[in-house]
């Protein structure tokens, strides 16, 4: 089967139709304006490529998932969150869980070189297309600092009651893992029932991510895309999974609609 090469006003074909080999390679081209973007995830499709290729659209079968209910932290990680917990009333708590104040350096230190990688999928266009689209209320960071300093963090997309993680990186020994276990609090809180995880790996299946058939995956992600926003604001987590924003002026800052 040939490769659909997509123009920029040509619409994505299923994502039933994704090759078997490469696993998912559904098409190339097109761009990464939002409305693309937009378009793409809410089709169970994501943008996958390396520097110097053409945008390499994908939708895998199985898809990994992380149902926010079969959320697994470790016994050190609980552990870890129960500190953190008794911790956040202080008037200066060491560690904190935030959202959205520092989205272009989190997502500058996913992309930054890892050990046995030798490049990154996190492109510069990539890089410069999702903080657009952070900038409209669609991509959001979810943030561990300790003591001041950013120690690690996430970022991922969210569409109606569904959200859809990229990518991870941590500084610090479970810096990433405590913002996963903020952010799964915040949308249990809000109804949100799974994480799109994208692609298999060991780390994610021990959290309790697990693979589910593509049908099943666009089944759900159809449904809940369309739901009520979940609201966003830059601002605090807390260990009940609420949201503070930073100013009552900011509460309504990056809702998606």
């Amino acid at each position: 089967m040939k490769l659909p090469w997509l123009a920029v006003d040509t619409p994505f074909p299923p994502a039933e139709f994704a090759l078997t080999d490469p696993d998912g390679l559904l098409a190339a081209g097109a761009d990464l304006s939002i409305p693309r973007l937009i378009q793409a995830y809410s089709n169970g499709i994501f943008p996958w490529y390396s520097e110097g290729e053409p945008i390499l659209w994908w939708s895998p079968d199985p898809r990994m998932v992380l149902a926010v209910e079969d959320f697994a932290p470790s016994h050190s990680l609980r552990k870890l969150l129960r500190q953190i917990a008794g911790q956040e009333l202080s008037a200066a708590p060491r560690v904190q869980v935030r959202v959205d104040t520092a989205f272009a350096r989190v997502m500058a230190g996913c992309a930054a070189p890892r050990d046995g990688q030798p490049g990154t999928w996190i492109t510069g266009a990539m890089q410069q297309a999702y903080r657009a689209w952070h900038e409209s209320g669609y991509v959001h960071s979810i943030e561990t600092w300790i003591d001041g300093e950013l120690a690690g963090g996430l970022y991922g997309i969210s569409l109606g009651r569904m959200f859809f993680g990229e990518s991870m990186f941590t500084r610090a020994p479970n810096a990433s893992k405590v913002a996963l276990a903020y952010l799964v609090r915040y949308l249990a809180a809000q109804g949100v029932e799974r994480i799109d995880c994208q692609q298999q790996t060991r780390h994610l299946a021990s959290l309790g991510a697990r693979p589910i058939s593509r049908a099943a995956f666009l089944r759900h992600v159809r449904g809940a895309a369309v739901l009520t926003a979940v609201p966003w604001a830059r601002g605090t987590l807390d260990s009940a999974g609420r949201l503070h924003p930073e100013t009552a002026s900011g509460a309504g800052l990056g809702v998606n609609m």
